[in-house]
C-alpha cells in the first residue's frame, strides 16, 4: 500500500467527485499543503491503491447511496466522494452486502464504508469491536411504515401483534430494535438483503410494516412510488448517528477523513449537501458552520 499525506487540492476534480465545497489550500511540493494555513497537523495514512479511495456501500438505500443511470448518487455519496477530493483521492465505489460489510472493512478489502452506518448505541458499540467509526455526520430515528391501504388500523408498533409480520434489513440496527421490541409483543420478522425488496413486499401485502431508518424509508417510498399506498405511521427515537468506517489497521485514514468532514462542515459544504437531499429540514447545530 502506498504511503500518502492528506491534502487539500484546488481545481483538481475527479469523474466521480461532487463539485460544491469552498477552495482549499494548495498543495505544496512534496505532498503537503494542508487546510487553515498549515495550523492542524496532516494525518498519514495508507490506501489499498496509490491515489484512490475505494468506499463500499450496498448503494440501495436512498437518499443516502443508490445508483441512478449507471451513476452512485446520495447524501453520502456526496461527503464521501468531497472527502476523497480534499484528501487528494479519486473515490472508487464497491457495492458490498451490508451484513458482511463490517467483517469484510476489518479484512482490509477495502479503505472505507459509507453506508448510513450506525456508530451509537448497543449496535455501535459491538460494531466498534472490529472496526473504527468516524465522527458522526448524520442523526437519525428508527421508523415503521405500512400499507395503509391493506392494514389502516395499523397506525403505531402498539398496534402489532400476533399474526402481523414485519420485515427487517439483515444485519441493521432496525432489525435488533424490533428483535428487542416486537418479537415480545408476538410479531414475526421476515429478514431481506436489501430496504427495496421490502417495500415491493409491502406493497403488495406480503408483509404488515417495515422497521427501518426514518429517512431511508422515505427514501424508498419516494424512489419505487409508493406514495399513498405506504405511508411512515410513527417515528421511532433510538438516538442514532451515522458514521463512516474505516479498518482498526488505518487509524491514520480515518483521522485524515475526520479532518476533512470538520473542514466540510466548518466551510458550509455539508449544509449545502444536506439541504440538496433534505429539503426543509434543519441542518442540525452540530453540523453547521460556527460563528
Amino acid at each position: 500500500m502506498a504511503r500518502r499525506k492528506a491534502r487539500l487540492l484546488t481545481g483538481v476534480l475527479f469523474s466521480l467527485v461532487l463539485v460544491a465545497g469552498a477552495c482549499a489550500d494548495e498543495p505544496e511540493a512534496g505532498g503537503g499543503g494542508g487546510g487553515g494555513g498549515g495550523a492542524t497537523p496532516e494525518p498519514e495514512f495508507t490506501t489499498l491503491e496509490e491515489g484512490v479511495l475505494q468506499v463500499a456501500s450496498c448503494l440501495d438505500f436512498p437518499p443516502f447511496e443508490s445508483v441512478e443511470g449507471g451513476d452512485e448518487v446520495g447524501f453520502d455519496v456526496d461527503l464521501a466522494e468531497e472527502i476523497g477530493t480534499r484528501l487528494g483521492l479519486e473515490v472508487e465505489w464497491v457495492r458490498a452486502d451490508f451484513d458482511t460489510v463490517f467483517t469484510a472493512i476489518a479484512a482490509n478489502q477495502f479503505d472505507m464504508v459509507a453506508a448510513a452506518v450506525t456508530s451509537t448505541g448497543d449496535v455501535g458499540a459491538e460494531r466498534d469491536q472490529i472496526v473504527d467509526f468516524s465522527d458522526p455526520y448524520y442523526n437519525s430515528r428508527q421508523s415503521l411504515a405500512v400499507n395503509v391501504q391493506e392494514t389502516p388500523d395499523v397506525a403505531s408498533t402498539a398496534d402489532l401483534g400476533e399474526g402481523h409480520v414485519v420485515a427487517v434489513q439483515r444485519g441493521t440496527t432496525g432489525k435488533a430494535w424490533a428483535e428487542d421490541n416486537l418479537v415480545p409483543q408476538g410479531v414475526q420478522l421476515q429478514t431481506f438483503q436489501a430496504v427495496s425488496d421490502m417495500f415491493r413486499d409491502l406493497e403488495a401485502g406480503n408483509v404488515t410494516g417495515i422497521i427501518n431508518d426514518e429517512p431511508g424509508s422515505a427514501g424508498a417510498i419516494e424512489a419505487q412510488g409508493l406514495e399513498g399506498t405506504v405511508e411512515i405511521v410513527e417515528p421511532i427515537d433510538t438516538n442514532e448517528k451515522y458514521s463512516f468506517v474505516f479498518s482498526q489497521d488505518n487509524t491514520g485514514l480515518r483521522d485524515a477523513a475526520n479532518q476533512a468532514l470538520a473542514e466540510i462542515i466548518q466551510d458550509g459544504t455539508y449544509q449545502t449537501i444536506f439541504e440538496q437531499y433534505f429539503p426543509g429540514v434543519e441542518v442540525p447545530p452540530e453540523y453547521q458552520p460556527s460563528a
